[in-house]
């Protein structure tokens, strides 16, 4: 049976799950709600649902609602998230929410805690690695062809320039770490999604003089070093439109074992792998030994696919604990983020991150 469910935040984000949602054969949207009027008016209009301007009214009108998506914005793109989900999940409710799942480490924390506390699904839409690209890394991974695990380049932003740049943002935007805090999370979950945890963070961060000339106090270039808990390396680079990106675009991950490499490029388009045991020369550059190319080159088709895996893993009643792109997934991201800012504040320091709350399994669930 499909699963009731109230939307939060009528934006673009919203309608982009919205439109999603009326396509899947697991999803009933039932209900739109938006703090706005005429935008959750607009919405109850296109897709024939109920309009609410708080969701403590909707959750009062319609009980029956299995699961509540939270896709409000806020500073960072994640201050409005903390109170509709701890309403959502105070009140029983499964929980899908935006990225980031909090701008604040403490209320992504929280978040985490209740939901474990309820035993709720509580989900983020870390969507960059719902893809088919993705899922042929996973594969490589699973066949052994990748090996021990070496290093990890993940490379993702905005491609601009100094020509583009055109003064620093609204308010919301006018805060050091604000591009981090927005975007950071979508890099470093798909770089624990193959690499696993990390467990040492060290990290530069600075702005271009066109940004400091402007005053703009964003630090809208973030050089994170990283250790991985199984020994390997990794290095993120994330600018916000201060450059163009070079070979890969916007998004390229190349992760290197002792076996072979793979170079993800533009996030859904295109897959390459290299076996290290083909006959080379050690200083020469070989042709890739498979390359494919998925045929998709629209990133939006992330969204689709990656909220039919929340509902899918709900329907099917997976232990909290092991859903794909998790809130603990999500606040591991976070607890990342916050280890950058202070290895920043202390002069370049290696930090490591804060652990991840424990995972108790169900007696009831295979674990």
């Amino acid at each position: 049976m499909a699963l009731k469910i109230g939307l939060v935040g009528m934006g673009g984000i919203g309608n982009t799950h919205a439109d999603a949602y009326v396509k899947d054969e697991l999803a009933n949207l039932a209900a739109v709600c938006d703090v706005k009027r005429e935008l959750a008016d607009a919405a109850a209009a296109k897709y024939g649902v109920p309009a609410f301007y708080t969701l403590q009214d909707m959750l009062k009108a319609m009980p029956e609602l299995d699961m509540i998506d939270v896709t409000t914005s806020g500073y960072e793109q994640g201050s409005w998230h903390y109170v509709p989900v701890m309403e959502a999940l105070t009140a029983g409710k499964n929980v899908l929410c935006e990225k980031p799942m909090s701008n604040d480490v403490r209320e992504a924390r929280e978040m985490v805690a209740l939901a474990a506390q309820k035993q709720l699904y509580l989900g983020c839409n870390l969507n960059h690695y719902f893809t088919k690209t993705a899922d042929h890394a996973d594969q490589l991974i699973k066949d052994g062809k990748i090996g021990e695990p070496v290093y990890m380049i993940h490379k993702m932003g905005f491609n601009g320039g100094q020509s583009d740049y055109k003064g620093p943002g609204s308010l919301r935007w006018q805060r050091p770490y604000s591009h981090m805090k927005a975007f950071l999370a979508h890099p470093f979950s798909v770089m624990r999604h193959f690499g696993g945890d990390i467990t040492h963070i060290q990290a530069f961060l600075s702005k271009p003089g066109v940004r400091q000339t402007a005053n703009d106090v964003m630090l809208s270039i973030n050089s994170v070093h990283v250790k991985f808990a199984n020994g390997s390396s990794g290095y993120l680079l994330s600018q916000r439109g201060d450059a163009m990106f070079g070979l890969g675009g916007w998004w390229s991950l190349e992760m290197a074992g002792t076996k072979g490499t793979f170079v993800i490029e533009n996030c859904v388009e295109k897959i390459s792998f290299w076996d290290a045991g083909q006959p080379k020369n050690s200083l020469s550059a070989p042709a890739p030994t498979e390359v494919y190319e998925t045929g998709i080159t629209d990133f939006g088709a992330t969204f689709p696919v990656r909220l039919h895996a929340f509902l899918e893993d709900v329907t099917n009643q997976v232990s909290p604990d092991l859903i794909r792109a998790s809130g603990r997934d999500a606040l591991a991201t976070i607890e990342y983020m916050y280890a950058v800012i202070r290895s920043y504040e202390e002069g370049g320091i290696v930090v490591r991150p804060e652990p991840l709350p424990n995972l108790h399994g169900d007696i009831f669930k295979t674990i």
